[in-house]
């Protein structure tokens, strides 16, 4: 690819991705299809204590910047002076590890700016707000942009609203939400690790920011910016249908700021410790931390949270269960009597159905209990948590071990000494189609944040291809065959698949209703439980705006029946499976 490949306006070649036609464009839009209801959940509702000082007028202009860190990558500088000149560059970006990727978002939306245009910027939560926040107020200064939060409150929501709705502000950064705002003159979106499920909006429509946003920029003739340390299928799909190019870091300048990850149990360490394999936590990865903790903070990354999520019987090992309701039975701390998590009841007295078994062990351990033993493991160091009971967003030099779930890592000031990646099993064991590329995901973005070259040690077989893609830090690679396979087998994103959930009648009434191309491929249904089935209806890519007007068509004409049994439908749902 050459530098300039990137400076274009990102014209389609192919159908079915935004920009290649009003076919694609509705397709694009399938979760914007009822966009008043979305937008309508977006926008803040008008306060009566919003009459106070608003944002100024809009900014003066901005000037062009240096490319800087972009130089890292070899279309980097183009891509942001094909921004300045009012083009509009569309790229999946993947971000070089062990750097700051805020200033680079902050590049692009100056450059953008210089152009006379406008930005909006979606992450995935508050922490990440408040860093691409600092990182545009040091490269534009302030009053050029806002930032749109729920811990704004209304008012002072609405107010910055009111701001970029005047014009009165160039450029947006914020949460799923504010992939609504009504940026004047939109001349780039951007997208911060698109592969994070809270992009996805739980209500209905169920639009995912990535869709939006894609929608939005074909239609306002604006630059694209998709990134990550990783790469998703569904990025990689709009690369290989030409509506974006890859934006990917030289392979030295790679190479030197990478982490050096190593799996646990392989041949040379099997050698020394045949134990390797099946310890939790093993010798390697002893001493990788105690090496780690002598130059600064290790992070360690726990995929479950709480003490002891699941228990077994320890004579039998089947799942130790509740005898009222069937639901798994947990531990909150080391003394406490196991209990449900689904109904809460405490089940001091349990004893196993099949063996008769009173004893439990544990199948999974959880951040707390892991927190818990390192502190053993390593006394006098402190150790710091990091997950649903409090996030921190920023740990010190200093030597520490920071145990943390996925998403929820702190960034440490200079980068992590070294980081252990736990429990591997229990991210790829998942019955999710995406499970490996989610793994990698969680991975990646533990691993980017220890510096250049430290020790990353992954406890999970290295012959898996998730594991081989981390430790040669090539996403987009595990990312291309994984679009392959599901091409072959026929999922998404290579088709697009709409799920049907309700009772068997309203399912079937749905189905005859919407009058299903010959080419459509209904799967199931399947029973789920409670009285309610799902059914898959799968289509070609380019036939996905098709099935979205047919579907929404069918549940217009049952709604104006009043029929009773509601029937949810979500085009490309995260879970298949």
């Amino acid at each position: 690819m050459t530098a300039g490949s990137l400076m274009g306006t990102g014209a389609v070649r192919a159908s079915g991705e935004p920009g290649g036609g009003q076919e694609s464009e509705a397709e694009t839009g399938d979760a914007a299809a009822s966009a008043g209801v979305a937008v309508t959940g977006a926008v803040p509702a008008p306060s009566g204590r919003s009459g106070g000082r608003e944002h100024g007028a809009r900014t003066p202009d901005v000037t062009a910047p240096e490319a800087g860190p972009w130089e890292a990558y070899p279309a980097g500088a183009s891509f942001l002076e094909a921004l300045t000149a009012g083009r509009a560059p569309r790229a999946v970006w993947n971000a070089l590890p062990g750097g700051d990727w805020t200033a680079e978002v902050a590049l692009a939306v100056r450059a953008v700016l210089a152009g006379g245009r406008g930005a909006l910027v979606i992450v995935a939560d508050g922490r990440d707000v408040a860093r691409v926040d600092r990182a545009l107020r040091r490269e534009l200064g302030d009053g050029r942009h806002v930032a749109l939060t729920a811990e704004l409150g209304p008012a002072e929501r609405y107010r910055r609203w009111l701001a970029v709705r005047r014009g009165r502000v160039a450029a947006v950064v914020g949460t799923r939400a504010a992939m609504f705002a009504p940026v004047r003159e939109l001349g780039l979106v951007v997208l911060w690790d698109d592969g994070d499920d809270v992009h996805a909006e739980p209500h209905a429509p169920y639009p995912h920011a990535r869709e939006v946003l894609a929608l939005r920029a074909h239609r306002a003739g604006a630059g694209a910016l998709i990134g990550g340390f990783t790469r998703t299928t569904d990025a990689t799909q709009l690369v290989r249908a030409g509506w974006a190019r890859p934006l990917v870091p030289g392979r030295e300048r790679l190479r030197a700021s990478m982490a050096y990850v190593r799996p646990s149990g392989d041949d040379a360490d099997l050698a020394r410790d045949e134990a390797a394999r099946s310890a939790r936590l093993p010798h390697m990865a002893f001493r990788a931390a105690r090496q780690g903790l002598e130059h600064g903070p290790v992070l360690v990354q726990v995929p479950r949270r709480g003490y002891v999520p699941a228990l077994a019987c320890s004579r039998c090992r089947g799942p130790a269960r509740c005898p009222e309701c069937e639901g798994p039975l947990s531990l909150r701390s080391s003394h406490a009597a196991p209990y449900c998590r689904w109904c809460g009841r405490i089940a001091g007295a349990w004893r196993c159905p099949e063996c008769g078994g009173g004893q439990v062990r544990a199948v999974v351990v959880g951040a707390r209990r892991t927190a818990e033993e390192l502190g053993r493991a390593f006394p006098g160091v402190p150790v710091r948590t990091s997950g649903r009971d409090g996030v921190l967003a920023e740990v010190s030099g200093e030597p520490a071990l920071v145990v943390a779930t996925p998403g929820a890592e702190p960034v440490a000031d200079g980068g992590y000494a070294a980081a252990l990646l736990l429990d591997g099993w229990v991210l790829l064991g998942r019955a999710d189609l995406r499970a490996g590329e989610e793994a990698l995901r969680r991975w990646m973005n533990a691993a980017a944040l220890v510096r250049p070259r430290g020790p990353v040690i992954v406890l999970a077989d290295g012959s898996l291809a998730p594991v081989q893609a981390l430790i040669r830090w090539d996403a987009v690679t595990y990312a291309e065959r994984e679009l392959a396979e599901r091409r072959e087998l026929g999922f998404p994103p290579a088709v697009r698949m709409a799920s049907l959930t309700g009772t068997p009648q309203s399912i079937r009434e749905l189905v005859e209703a919407a009058r299903l191309p010959d080419d459509a491929e209904v799967l199931g249904p399947v029973e789920l439980g409670e009285g309610q089935e799902r059914a898959l209806v799968r289509v070609d890519r380019g036939r996905g705006a098709a099935l979205s007007r047919l579907l929404k068509a069918a549940q217009a004409t049952r709604s104006t029946r009043k029929t009773a049994d509601v029937v949810r439908v979500r085009v490309d749902p995260l879970e298949l499976i």
